[in-house]
């Protein structure tokens, strides 16, 4: 990269200023503009009126400048400038007297604009356009717009407007009409830790690559930030940028605490997790970086779990991919969002340490699964004495599950099934399968089982409207009635027969069908439950002697909608 303020190593300059791009060959991350425009150029297919658009610090002024030496430059208009004639050189340093650089924040009236275009009808002094660039020309006043309109409708051949802005919303469609407009897109972190270390290897600048990554993050697509950060990372460093430090200057979190509050979430361990954020508040972290990192995190989690073909390249890959086990797709969209709510509360809670703590626990308290909060060992199936007499034929299997064996009978089907799906076993089963009579309660059995299953999402929803229809060595099929039959989710059925195959040995085959309306579903259990508590709830204040007398006495009447049976809320 061309330097023209002398030695690379000067501390004259500040980096944003000193490294600022002289050429198109320089400018980081906007190729689709610069194709444009140098196409443009070399054809000799100019139009009078630019407009650039982007956030801040992404290289409107500074594509602007280079396209008004690509103009002027003494050996013609070139997509390439000499960067050594007199033209360029007064452009890179501020002083050519046919370049007009208008603030228009600080320049919003009528009178400024007149004044700047009563110019523009002379010819240039000592270039070949006059060239005109008007930063932040959004925020120009209407009779200001109103007087640019006539000189951008009928501009002089000599005359070339650069107008750039971060909100091209306000600026008037007559003035958008005019000008050819361009976007340039924010640089992303790849980019810009990339140009960050050319920068300080160019000047010698020992850093590492951790900290490069951090600081090309917080800069949020703007080269101008990263290179200002850099400038007060090297300051802060003592002349190295290190990790650590860049830590501790920008308050933000550790990659390896983010990754120890996920495995303290994925185990469920409330204790650790606190310990975890004990230790961040120790560390003089800011809890509001810290969630914002962690929403970050999860995006690239997320990436990993849906497209790992869009998923960055990370240093942490490793942790990243071990991470993405622990957590399904469904967990890591819950935990994004309430990181995302916990950061917009963060300024509501009685302090951040508290707040960013209630954002964890809220998170635990949410997780599938969450109610069995310590995940127990399936113990060993414990072998059944031989029955004295031979079981009968229709006996089907159930799930032995230790000491408190969660029943699966079979039960004939009142509907022909329609196969949707079905699971292949895989290697031998860890427990055994054993069998017994059918049980009349085949429905109590597999809502036990559905019970004790860490589930949760649409897999849980799946397994609550399941009905258990057949049970046969090692293999039972699930019946979903017609109504639900939309649950029947290739992703779905896979977790659930993964969850069930984890408790009860892999050898487990489950078969989906859908048939009649199930009636033994657990949902429909507890439906029918809670309907036989709240009609005995009902019974008995309607018999209650008290009651009846004050029935009796004032002619009420018993509104049964407000009757609650105990323990149970609204």
């Amino acid at each position: 990269m061309t330097d023209l303020f002398g030695d690379s190593a000067s501390p004259a300059l500040a980096l944003a200023r000193k490294w600022r791009p002289r050429a198109f060959a320089d400018l980081k991350g906007q190729e689709h503009v610069v194709q444009a425009l140098s196409n443009a150029l070399t054809q000799g297919r100019l139009h009078h009126a630019y407009l650039l658009t982007g956030t801040r610090g992404v290289g409107k002024t500074t594509l602007a400048r280079i396209l008004a030496k690509c103009l002027n430059c003494e050996t013609g208009v070139t997509a390439t400038p000499c960067g050594v004639c007199s033209a360029c050189t007064q452009i890179d340093a501020g002083r050519f007297v046919d370049l007009l650089e208008l603030d228009a924040a600080s320049n919003t009236g009528v009178d400024n604009m007149r004044e700047v275009l009563d110019n523009a009808q002379y010819a240039p002094t000592v270039g070949r356009y006059k060239v005109y660039i008007i930063d932040e020309v959004h925020m120009l006043s209407k009779p200001a717009f109103n007087s640019m309109l006539k000189t951008l409708e009928e501009p002089p051949a000599h005359v070339k407007f650069i107008l750039a802005t971060t909100d091209p919303q306000k600026i008037p469609v007559t003035v958008l009409s005019r000008c050819l407009q361009f976007n340039l897109k924010p640089m992303t972190p790849v980019l810009v830790a990339q140009h960050l270390g050319e920068v300080l290897e160019q000047e010698h600048v020992a850093c590492e690559p951790a900290a490069l990554n951090l600081l090309a993050r917080a800069a949020a697509g703007s080269m101008r930030d990263a290179l200002s950060l850099t400038d007060q990372a090297i300051a802060y460093g003592g002349g190295k940028v290190e990790a650590t430090a860049v830590e501790a200057m920008l308050g933000s979190v550790r990659r390896d605490y983010l990754f120890d509050l996920l495995d303290a979430l994925a185990a469920q361990n409330g204790d650790a997790l606190l310990e975890q954020a004990r230790q961040l508040a120790e560390g003089g972290i800011a809890f509001d970086a810290a969630l914002q990192d962690m929403g970050n995190l999860l995006t690239q989690l997320a990436l990993i779990l849906h497209a790992p073909g869009a998923a960055e390249s990370s240093p942490d890959a490793e942790r990243m991919q071990a991470a993405a086990a622990q957590l399904d797709a469904e967990t890591v969209q819950l935990f994004y969002q309430i990181a995302l709510n916990g950061r917009r509360d963060l300024p509501y809670a009685p302090d951040e340490y508290s707040g960013f703590c209630m954002t964890l626990l809220r998170m635990l308290a949410f997780a599938p699964g969450s109610a069995n909060s310590t995940p127990r060992a399936v113990p060993a199936a414990r072998p059944v004495p031989a029955p004295t007499e031979p079981a009968p034929r229709a006996a089907a299997p159930v799930i032995a599950s230790g000491e408190r064996p969660a029943a699966v009978a079979a039960a004939e089907p009142r509907a022909e099934a329609v196969p949707v799906a079905a699971v292949a076993a895989p290697a031998p089963a860890a427990t055994q399968l054993h069998a017994r009579e059918p049980s009349p309660r085949a429905a109590w059995d597999w809502l036990a089982v559905v019970a004790e299953l860490r589930l949760g999402g649409m897999a849980k929803m799946l397994a609550d409207h399941c009905e258990l229809v057949s049970q046969a060595d090692d293999a039972i099929t699930l019946r979903v009635g017609e109504a639900h039959k939309h649950l029947l989710d290739r992703a779905y059925q896979d977790k659930l027969v993964s969850t069930l195959r984890d408790r009860y040995g892999a050898a487990l085959q489950v078969t989906f069908e859908i048939g009649a309306a199930a009636e033994q579903t657990p949902q429909q259990v507890r439906t029918r439950i809670k309907e036989a508590r709240q009609r005995d709830a009902v019974a008995a204040i309607e018999s209650d002697p008290f009651v009846r007398e004050l029935v009796d006495q004032f002619g009420g009447q018993i509104d049964a909608s407000t009757i609650q049976p105990l323990g149970e809320h609204p």
